[in-house]
């Protein structure tokens, strides 16, 4: 910074200097308020080119990572939706299996036989109305239900493949009405076994829900870990420190003021030089 020569008065330097002066610290004091009325320290790519790309990318990964767990979120109300419904035709089954074994015995008059193939016969049909549960649109316990891709991440490859393969419509179970009879004993034991056998592929179709539901369950804790570590990453670089930001706008209100005053005075510098002409 050039020195003011007092004999020369045609270039004020000491004015020149301090008006240079003035203008630098009122450049850092509307940084600074800037960052203390957005809270950010980073508000444009000017301030800190390198930060700026770095927030960038993180702000684009925690969206993705959001997007994920929005659909895994979702996913697992679909897979809660299906395992419900999976469940109660096992329910069915089980109840069914019961009144065949209870048709087994051979003090059940024909009545009582009429009686039990009439509950049965309402629970088949509760079977096959549960068989068509949908889930916007998508059937889930039709067998239909195969290769479905949910994401999982911020990247494209970020994604599994989920399958719900088994039909739970009385004939893909091996039962019928038909085979459902109770009317003798015979007929009854031959129904038990049918009945085993659905509620077996039942169970297992059920575990497979289950077992995609509790996978889907860590996929979101995960999801939910990464998303707050992505944002404490964007804080650290993005965010003013408030308190730090308040201390300097104090020295630089002080400086600023300084450097007015140091103005002011330049300006009165060359009048001394009228003394010599006195």
């Amino acid at each position: 910074m050039a020195v003011q020569d007092a004999g020369r008065i045609n270039t004020n330097l000491g004015a020149l200097n301090a008006l240079s002066s003035m203008k630098n610290v009122s450049k850092e004091l509307s940084i600074s308020q800037m960052r203390l009325q957005t809270g950010k320290r980073i508000n444009s790519a000017t301030d800190d080119p390198a930060g700026y790309a770095i927030v960038s990318k993180l702000n684009s990964r925690v969206k993705g990572l959001t997007t994920a767990l929005d659909s895994v979120g979702t996913s697992s109300n679909m897979f809660s939706i299906s395992e419900g419904a999976a469940q109660t035709i096992v329910d069915n089954l089980t109840s069914i299996q019961d009144l065949a074994r209870q048709a087994n015995s051979g003090n059940l008059g024909a009545d009582e036989r009429a009686a039990m193939a009439l509950q049965i016969k309402d629970m088949t049909d509760e079977i096959t109305r549960l068989q068509k549960t949908s889930f916007n649109g998508v059937s889930l316990l039709d067998g239909t239900f195969k290769g479905k891709q949910i994401i999982t991440g911020s990247e494209s490859t970020d994604t599994i493949l989920v399958t719900l393969g088994q039909d739970f419509s009385l004939a893909s179970l091996g039962v019928t009405v038909a085979s459902l009879d109770i009317s003798t004993t015979g007929a009854a034991s031959t129904s038990v076994a049918y009945v085993d056998a659905a509620l077996t592929s039942a169970r297992i179709a059920v575990q497979t829900m289950g077992s995609i539901s509790s996978r889907l369950s860590g996929i979101r804790d995960n999801l939910s870990t990464a998303i707050t570590n992505s944002k404490a990453a964007v804080s650290r670089i993005e965010d003013a420190d408030v308190a730090a930001e308040q201390v300097n706008v104090v020295r630089l209100q002080i400086l600023q003021q300084l450097a007015m005053a140091q103005l002011s005075q330049a300006n009165n510098g060359p009048q001394q030089v009228l003394q010599l002409f006195k």
